[in-house]
């Protein structure tokens, strides 16, 4: 070889993905260019009080973006899709994707006004394609939903595989199998590196064949007595197929409700990717004209989120669906990290409004579209990597990939487990972490994106917990006498007529602190000096009444 065996080909940038389950987002550096693959979202955390989505840390990409060539999207699912508007807005470059991907993508597009000032590229399995010095190729693999592709990029030492998402079903839906003769043809001519999905590392075996859910849609179809209400994530295309097939062969109607279910479904719909029988879809309003036993309703609210159709249907809170003892009610999903306890908590209102509930735990209407032990050992075994990475997954997953990749013969100094933002880069003989880039998490509150931060966090976290306390002065500018006040108001805290006592002694401290201290010198006024007064003195006093630390919110008005 013409290159040193000590230089680096290629650099892979993690923003996203790894160390957490969501929001996957890898940089490809070579020859001087970047390439982007995937954009995704995460959900998030329970003490993220407020907050919609989380995305990655592009600044690395707006600060690079002369070099920016596109981004390639694997798949249609929201962590890999979810925070390409987001990327979009700063970086207005061409998107690749296939024709069902793109169609998932077109309405985010439209939604955010980037569909007249952004470009999309249709790609395809099989096909091959050169982004300017990126020679890429697109190999089909088995996932929960149709037109998912690794990514492979052709390099003078070999290819770089990015495998994320992908399972080896032997009976898929849409009879396209993981395409293995392409995967082996690559192993035969050099993987220099592999990124492959840790999601399901921790799990032995094989993962079981999307059809096995329909069999089970179809056992719980035959023995509902009444209404039949199915939640499901409304990007799993092939488990709705299965849901309208079941559906069908039991003479059922189904009506779909959920903004994002209804939407999928129709551009699925539209461009092939489901086969609807006519007359098999109604409107939500025409099921009361037919029998229960002829009635499905197709929902989004798989993982709890509160605004979601199940949930608001478990909760009583939904215009359209009320449960009726009888029903029978199908989660077909497995809680997301995290989403246990929003899961659970439907589950059981659904019980208790006399429904009979079908869920993940006890049935089997769900299983996963990633790959378990001895599959992530058929993907190495077929590629035959010089160098691995593990992505898709917690550390702990990624910890248990890289395990497994050591017992199929890699050795140790010839994989990476990569942090977000880390540089890794893959040599002819070598693969190093060089170095670091800004990264991290950047979170979405409504419009705002970025704004909301760890303090603001910490505060929304104490007002939930303790509440707040306002604490109103007037002060006269000239002398610095205390006009009026304080008057204190509270929120989340005490019920003022039920803890009078309590707040008159708060009103005392206040004075006594304003009289004692030298905020008030008769001569000028120290506003911050006030505020640092009266909240020490109340925080202290507070504490020792009540074991709690509300937030105190001087406002010093001066007359």
């Amino acid at each position: 070889m013409s290159k040193s065996h000590s230089e680096a080909l290629v650099s892979l940038i993690p923003l996203g993905g790894v160390g957490e389950i969501g929001k996957n987002m890898w940089v490809v550096e070579y020859k001087g260019e970047l390439l982007v693959l995937d954009a995704g979202v995460m959900f998030p955390d329970e003490d993220m009080l407020g907050v919609d989505l989380v995305i990655p840390d592009m600044t690395y990409l707006i600060e690079n973006r002369e070099r920016l060539r596109g981004v390639i999207l694997s798949h249609g699912h929201e962590d890999h899709i979810g925070s390409l508007v987001y990327l979009l807005k700063e970086v207005p470059v061409p998107v690749y994707g296939t024709r069902l991907t793109l169609g998932l993508v077109e309405g985010k597009r439209e939604e955010h006004g980037l569909a007249r000032t952004t470009q999309v590229v249709e790609i395809a399995a099989g096909q091959r394609l050169k982004i300017g010095p990126f020679d890429l190729e697109f190999i089909h693999v088995n996932h929960s939903l149709a037109d998912v592709v690794a990514i492979a990029l052709h390099t003078e030492g070999g290819a770089i595989l990015y495998a994320t998402d992908f399972k080896f079903d032997h009976t898929p839906i849409d009879g396209r199998m993981t395409d293995v003769q392409k995967l082996a043809e690559l192993g035969s001519k050099g993987v220099l590196c592999l990124l492959s999905d840790s999601t399901n590392a921790e799990r032995p075996g094989y993962t079981l064949s999307e059809r096995s859910v329909g069999e089970t849609f179809m056992q719980a179809f035959r023995n509902a007595s009444g209404r039949i209400l199915v939640a499901t994530f409304a990007s799993n295309i092939h488990r709705i197929q299965q849901i309208f097939d079941a559906a069908a062969a039991h003479d059922r109607k189904v009506a779909v409700v959920g903004r994002s279910m209804v939407k999928n479904v129709s551009i699925a719909g539209r461009l092939g990717y489901l086969r609807i029988p006519d007359g098999l879809l109604v409107e939500p309003e025409e099921l009361d004209k037919l029998d229960p036993r002829r009635q499905v309703i197709l929902s989004t609210g798989s993982q709890g989120a509160p605004m979601a159709a199940l949930p608001r249907v478990a909760m009583a809170e939904h215009r359209q669906f009320e449960i009726r003892r009888g029903d029978t009610v199908i989660i077909s999903a497995q809680p997301i990290p995290g989403n246990e306890r929003m899961v659970a908590r439907t589950i059981n209102h659904l019980f208790q409004l006399g429904a009979e509930v079908i869920y993940q735990a006890v049935s089997g209407v769900h299983v996963s579209g990633h790959a378990c032990e001895e599959e992530l050992k058929w993907m190495i075994n077929l590629v035959r990597p010089k160098h691995f990475v593990p992505i898709h997954g917690e550390y702990r997953m990624l910890v248990k990939h890289a395990q497994i990749a050591q017992t199929m013969g890699i050795a140790e100094d010839r994989i990476v487990i990569p942090r977000i933002g880390e540089r890794i880069e893959v040599g002819y003989d070598h693969i190093r972490v060089a170095d670091a880039v800004e990264a991290g998490q950047v979170l979405v509150d409504g419009l705002g994106v970025g704004d909301v931060g760890n303090i603001v966090l910490r505060d929304r976290q104490q007002l939930s917990q303790d509440g707040i306390l306002i604490v109103v002065l007037a002060i006269d500018k000239a002398t610095g006498n205390l006009v009026s006040g304080p008057d204190i108001v509270t929120r989340g805290f005490v019920y003022v007529r039920e803890a009078e006592s309590l707040i008159d002694e708060a009103r005392e401290r206040v004075r006594a602190a304003l009289s004692d201290g030298n905020a008030l010198n008769g001569k000028s006024v120290e506003w911050n000096a006030i505020k640092s007064q009266v909240k020490e003195a109340l925080s202290r006093h507070l504490y020792e009444k009540t074991k709690r630390r509300p937030m105190i919110l001087p406002i010093v008005m001066e007359v």
